[in-house]
Parts: C-alpha cells; structure tokens; sequence
C-alpha cells in the first residue's frame, strides 16, 4: 500500500474544518432563532397568566366599586341614548291596594304672599319597609314526669326552635333562623356578615351562633331535602351534572339534579358514580339527560339522552 501524501491529508481536513465551521454557523442561526422564540412564548405564556389570573379574581369578586384596565379611548356618552336608540321605557307599577294613605297638602300661601287655590290632586305611590324591631317572646315550658315510668316530659310550642333550656335557653326565632339561611346561604353572606345583618334589626349573635342555628335548622329540614330526593328518583327525566366546589378550603363537587318540577343539590368529596347514586338511585330506569361524563353509563337501567349542547359543539369542533 502506497503511504498517503500529506498534502492530501492536508486538503481533506482542511475542507472537512471547513463544513463544520459552516454547519457551526447554521447551528448557531438556529440557537439565536430558538431564543427568540422561546422569549416570545415566555412573554406570551406570561401575559395569558395575568389574564387567567385576572378572570379567576374577577370572578370571585362580589363588588367591583372601580374600574379596571386601561380606560376607553372614545367612550361614549352615559345615560340613555335619543332617537330610536332611547330604548324602552320603564316604570313602577302602583301597587293594588295600600296599607297607608298620606296627604302632603299645599302651603295656604305663595311666596309672593298670593293665595294657593287647589287644582287637582295627583298620586304618587311608595313601597317601604316597617320600622325593624326586634320581637322578644318568653315561652313558659311546662316539664312534668310520668306517674306510671317516671320518664320526663316537656311541652312544645310550634315557633319554639329547639328544646334547650337554662343556660342555653336563648335562642333565634324560626323567622330570624329562615332569614339568617337564607343571607348565608342563598346570598353568600358569611357568618360574620349575617350576625351583622341581624344585629341591624336589634338581634345580638356571634357568627358561632349563626352556624349553630343554620345546623339545627338543616338537620330539622332533613325529612324534607329525603322528600325531594324521593321527587327526583320518581321523575321520567332528570338531568344532573357537577361542578367544582370547596369545603374549607379543599376541593369538593356540587351537583345538581333537575327532575320534573324539582331540582336537589349534592355538596359531595367527589364526583363519581357512588356519589351519582346517592340522589338517583342505582336502579334509576328513567331517561338520564348527560353530558360525556363516564361514570353515568354505569347506570345501566336507564335510558341516556346525551345533551343537546355538547352535541353541537362536538360538530363544530
């Protein structure tokens, strides 16, 4: 074998030195433009964040008092627009009958010193609230004890709230116990805040107090929340579906269950098909109107309508 020349070997790595500084070059091209791109996401990524962000807040926020983002560069003018953009009018509708008729008579004299002679009289109706107050009631509880077993007994009045007495013998009436539900729990007043609402009408509570009271009157109302259960379980049709919840701060599920003429809410640790069962029922034979949610298939004696809303934006997508 003849020895190779160096000047070839020369050439060869030369030209090969000079491939590598070229592909060298192109890498580096592809790094500088990788970069950049990746900023760009970075900063894209970023901006979605604040506005994810700012979605969740604005939808746990109650009030918004101010406004927010960047102000309008031509807003338009307030207040109801002329022509035909004046939209519809609006008014009150004075009431059928009234529980109180006012007069608000003329003055005898002008302010020129002219007598005031009366033309017609016109009226103007208001709706207001009485004077609240509170209504303070002592109940006299008679006990007593069998003759025969010696087992004790104590009467009941129907607006008592609960059979406690001595020290824990003060309590809220079934008015003051309906209204302090329903600001916590259909308004979403907290405790502290519906403790506050009452004390507006002379009311003294803690918020402890008002969670004790709200308890007694859910387990009280425990044959009824049973009664509409039976309701939806004996519906043709019921629709349920589930949503994020949270229970001290950790996740939970709220479902809803519309059947006919009645709708029942489960506040459960899941959202699973136990939890589907416990309204429904495992042996629910009517038409089950659901979204894709898998453990509903798993009611096998009923008969399933998938929604009509999910349906379209499958063919959209």
């Amino acid at each position: 074998m003849l020895p190779v020349e160096p000047v070839d070997e020369f050439g060869r790595l030369e030209a090969l030195c000079s491939a590598l500084s070229t592909e060298n070059e192109h890498l580096w091209d592809e790094v500088l433009r990788l970069t950049g791109e990746n900023e760009r996401l970075r900063s894209r990524v970023g901006k979605l964040e604040g506005a994810l962000e700012e979605a969740r807040r604005a939808g746990k926020r109650q009030a918004a008092p101010f406004s927010r983002g960047e102000p309008k560069r031509a807003p338009g003018r307030s207040g109801r627009r002329s022509g035909d953009d004046h939209g519809r009018h609006r008014h009150r509708e004075p009431p059928g009958e009234v529980d109180e008729q006012l007069d608000a008579p003329l003055l005898a004299l002008c302010e020129c010193g002219g007598e005031i002679g009366e033309d017609r009289i016109e009226y103007q109706y208001q709706d207001e609230l009485p004077e609240p107050r509170r209504l303070r009631r002592r109940f006299a509880v008679h006990v007593g004890t069998c003759r025969c077993c010696g087992r004790r007994h104590q009467g009941r009045h129907p607006f008592q709230t609960s059979d406690a007495l001595g020290a824990a013998g003060c309590m809220l009436g079934p008015w003051a116990v309906a209204l302090a539900t329903e600001l916590n729990k259909e308004l979403g007043l907290s405790p502290q805040k519906t403790a506050k609402a009452l004390a507006r009408f002379g009311i003294r509570i803690t918020a402890g107090g008002i969670v004790g009271a709200v308890a007694r009157q859910a387990r009280r109302l425990e044959p009824t929340y049973e009664a509409l259960i039976e309701g939806v379980r004996s519906s043709r049709a019921v629709a349920p579906d589930e949503t994020g919840w949270r229970i001290n701060g950790q996740k939970a599920w709220l479902w809803a269950f519309a059947g006919e003429n009645v709708t029942v809410y489960l506040i459960a640790a899941g959202r699973g098909y136990e939890h589907a069962a416990e309204i429904l029922g495992e042996d629910f034979s009517g038409v089950l109107e659901r979204d894709g949610w898998a453990p509903y298939r798993r009611f096998t004696a009923a008969k399933h309508q998938t929604c009509a809303a999910h349906l379209l934006r499958r063919t959209v997508s």
